[in-house]
């Protein structure tokens, strides 16, 4: 009923949480924001003054460089269960849809933009419609049952096997790799979706995936990007643990 009476949130409230958001920012997120930041950006420098050098077409660096400033502050905050982290993310997806299309890693692309961009607006309005009585600019952690997690590891396997029958008849590269990204990725954004904290798991697992793919078809921006993805990943479920145990202990 507290959640139904709610009043929504001023636009100047949100834009203070947001600003609350980043002030919260760990000394290590800032060494990583710089670090993808330098990287980005000799890629770009690359790209311009040696352009043979450059495993992408210029218009295709600065994409590059846009997702992965997007990319890891949407992962920082979504690690905090924040908000705020929906504006990044509904960007980073469009321009990262962009890259996986010119290299046509198709299984991804159809990930990112059938799937993962109506979720970051559906996610969005769940989490600002069940928002920490506290700290209103966090959303609240839940999580699975015993029988809930067994059900989403057989959907991951099952649905993997399903979608590189469909890669391989497209040509797609990397396809079990690619496969598997993709059925974990729709698990994972669905329990994320649902303020799951388990989604985590999943996300460690989608993470190591796609470093491996980008060592085997390599891309220093993406590599860097989804090393940092790992790491935050692993931060996110401690984090989202102690806000189901210490916040929403009722598992609402």
């Amino acid at each position: 009923m507290d959640r139904i009476k709610r009043k929504p949130i001023p636009k100047k409230e949100k834009i203070k949480n947001m600003i609350k958001s980043f002030k919260e920012l760990k000394w290590y997120e800032i060494v990583m924001i710089i670090v993808m930041v330098v990287i980005a950006s000799l890629s770009v420098f690359t790209a311009i003054i040696h352009p043979e050098e450059s495993t992408n077409p210029l218009w295709l660096t600065i994409i590059n460089f846009i997702s992965a400033i997007c990319g890891i502050m949407c992962i920082f905050f979504c690690a905090k269960a924040n908000i705020s982290n929906f504006v990044f993310a509904v960007i980073n997806t469009f321009v990262y849809a962009i890259f996986l299309f010119y290299h046509k890693i198709y299984g991804t692309f159809a990930l990112e933009v059938l799937f993962y961009m109506p979720v970051n607006f559906i996610s969005w309005y769940i989490w600002a419609k069940h928002r920490d009585e506290k700290y209103c600019e966090k959303t609240k952690s839940k999580k699975l049952t015993i029988k809930q997690n067994i059900l989403t590891g057989a959907l991951v396997l099952i649905g993997g096997m399903i979608y590189h029958i469909i890669l391989v008849k497209l040509g797609g590269n990397v396809a079990w790799l690619d496969a598997f990204t993709v059925s974990i990725g729709i698990i994972a954004v669905i329990l994320e979706m649902f303020r799951y904290k388990e989604q985590y798991f999943w996300w460690i697992i989608t993470d190591v995936i796609a470093v491996i793919m980008y060592i085997v078809y390599f891309d220093p921006v993406y590599l860097t990007k989804k090393a940092i993805y790992l790491i935050m990943a692993v931060i996110g479920l401690i984090n989202w643990h102690k806000l189901n145990k210490e916040r929403n202990q009722t598992n609402e």
